[in-house]
């Protein structure tokens, strides 16, 4: 109740802020970048490479803040960003023919040793995933969001961000090797 409670004064506070970004506001729109850079990175990290994902989580609040005074509602910026996110991530893989595959591009920019490897491994694993699950998991695990912040930042109710996470947990520890335990 208190966690509804909360995101729902969320809400009010970004429709302020939306609203006033759409007027010329930049502090305004710092501050929804501020809250929203994480969702956006996540869900791009979802879908393209690591190393390009900074990059396009800029450029996905340039676009933003080009297209903000088009926005119908306040009340649908999150779902509206994290569209652009993904319309983002879509438009880098129509492009991808110009790049080199995700895997030689990871291993040029980060190495094969060590934890870099390993943290290459997991990422590959979660980018396996559905999407549903995918999104979750990295904004949880990579982002470091928690449940309630992933529910009010997407939209997703708190209990389908716990079976997300959940479920996705599970079909991690499963392409990971590790074991279930009961």
């Amino acid at each position: 109740m208190v966690e509804s409670m909360a995101a729902s004064a969320g809400l009010w506070e970004d429709d302020g802020l939306v609203r006033a970004a759409a007027e010329g506001d930049r502090g305004a729109f710092g501050e929804l970048y501020a809250r929203y850079a994480r969702m956006v990175h996540g869900i791009l990290l979802a879908r393209v490479p690591p190393g390009e994902a900074e990059d396009l989580v800029q450029d996905v609040f340039v676009s933003a803040l080009e297209r903000l005074g088009g926005l119908r509602s306040a009340a649908a910026f999150r779902g509206w960003l994290a569209a652009i996110a993904r319309n983002r991530a879509a438009d880098y893989h129509r492009g991808a023919r110009y790049r080199a595959p995700f895997d030689e591009e990871a291993e040029r920019r980060y190495g094969s040793n060590g934890s870099d490897a390993g943290a290459l491994m997991i990422l590959s694993s979660i980018r396996s995933l559905p999407e549903a699950y995918r999104e979750t998991l990295i904004l949880r695990l990579v982002e470091g969001l928690t449940g309630p912040e992933i529910a009010s930042q997407t939209g997703l109710t708190p209990e389908s961000v716990r079976v997300n996470l959940c479920r996705g947990m599970k079909l991690l520890r499963g392409q990971l090797g590790g074991t279930e335990s009961r």
